[in-house]
């Protein structure tokens, strides 16, 4: 067991030091999370977008520290005025560019064969990839940049070769990432079973006047606890569940009030994402509970349509034709579901795509969303469940299972 010191302070206000023990998981820091992101994973990776970028008739893509950098690269680095980025071309071994005074650290996380070229504080970051393309009489050369990148970049490295052709990356950065290797599903599985624990592990030692401060540090020490980095909780009660990211008002766990949890953490650089809503120390009112089944049937409704080859936006256009025939909206109009039904996940809590009315693109093995069709009732409560799944050749497969009622929100 871990347990908290009773002057320990969550979320400014002193607990009582029974709802200060958690219990471990049964997945813990000393289990075998699964290994980490290989290179021979990397490079295929890389293989994967230089057939990409040549269908696409791109000669390189230039990508920012993010998600896409630590992807393709290892590199973990955070964006700044001072330019880190590497230079992938459809041909040959990418390179790193970085501050001189960087390149020691950002070596450290480097993990595939790559040059690492690098500039002073008082040199032009940009002229270093327009030298590379010189080099190899690529001046006119067509640059894939993603979408995150900033306008400077292209700003800057415009001014060194007018000629070149700066087009959109996302083609290829998303035929990539968007397709989940077995390995990042179960770096994705291992998030989800941490958390999903967390919540159990939280539940029972929630008590009368908790706060949202008071109950996110009880889930983020737990998933702490297991193994798992970067958790990060949302924490809703009462009328504050009405309202999709919450209240600035101040909160407080009450009798017959509603508890949303919204909660995940990360394993190996790969997320979760899972909301769980219940009743404090009290029955359900007949609303309470009509409202879980209609969101706990959503759910089913969006697995349900979630088939290979289906466009992403009819997964929500599914949930929200139910919707509308329960009385609630209609279309994204209160009361009802007023966000998307679901997001992509990997690397990211929210990437690319979307289950949201009019994404056309199609569903395919290998791709993971969050399913989560909320519905909210402003002035009163809300209602969120949700449970992220990836595509197989067979279909949706749950990496967490959706609790099968009000009466039992967690099992």
């Amino acid at each position: 067991m871990l347990t908290l010191d009773r002057r320990t302070l969550l979320g400014g206000a002193l607990i009582a030091p029974a709802a200060l023990v958690v219990t471990r998981p049964a997945w813990t820091a000393t289990s075998s999370l699964p290994p980490a992101i290989g290179q021979p994973e990397r490079l295929a990776r890389l293989a994967k977008a230089r057939a990409l970028m040549r269908r696409d008739g791109l000669d390189a893509i230039l990508v920012e520290p993010g998600a896409s950098l630590d992807y393709f690269t290892g590199v973990r680095w955070s964006r700044s005025e001072r330019l880190t980025a590497a230079l992938i071309p459809a041909e040959g071994a990418p390179i790193i560019i970085t501050p001189f005074f960087e390149k020691p650290s950002v070596a450290e996380s480097l993990a595939i064969p790559a040059e690492i070229r690098t500039w002073d504080e008082h040199e032009e970051p940009l002229r270093l990839v327009a030298d590379w393309l010189r080099e190899r009489k690529l001046t006119t050369a067509a640059i894939g940049i993603e979408e995150t990148n900033r306008f400077f970049i292209v700003d800057r490295l415009k001014a060194q070769l007018p000629r070149l052709a700066v087009r959109n990356a996302n083609a290829v950065v998303r035929g990539c990432r968007m397709i989940k290797s077995p390995a990042e599903i179960a770096l994705m599985r291992a998030a989800t079973d941490v958390t999903v624990a967390a919540i159990r592990a939280t539940h029972p030692r929630i008590r009368a006047e908790m706060t949202p401060g008071d109950i996110a540090t009880m889930l983020k020490t737990a998933m702490v606890a297991s193994g798992a980095t970067d958790p990060w909780a949302l924490v809703l009660l009462g009328e504050a569940s009405a309202y999709p990211h919450g209240s600035g008002k101040p909160q407080a766990v009450r009798r017959g009030e509603v508890v949303l949890i919204d909660t995940g953490c990360a394993v190996r650089g790969y997320q979760s994402d899972v909301s769980r809503s219940f009743v404090f120390g009290a029955n359900p009112t007949p609303e309470q509970r009509r409202v879980w089944d209609h969101v706990a049937q959503g759910q089913k409704i969006a697995n349900a349509a979630a088939r290979l080859g289906a466009t992403a936006g009819s997964v929500d256009d599914a949930v929200r034709a139910a919707y509308t025939r329960w009385g609630y909206g209609p279309g994204y109009k209160l009361p009802g579901l007023s966000h998307r039904t679901g997001h992509g996940i990997g690397m990211e809590g929210h990437e690319p795509v979307n289950l949201v009315h009019g994404e056309e693109t199609r569903l395919a093995p290998g791709m993971c969303f969050s399913n989560e069709p909320g519905i909210y009732l402003p002035g009163k409560f809300g209602i969120r469940l949700e449970d992220c799944f990836h595509m197989t050749a067979s279909g949706p497969r749950w990496l967490s299972t959706p609790p099968p009622s009000i009466d039992r929100p967690l099992d």
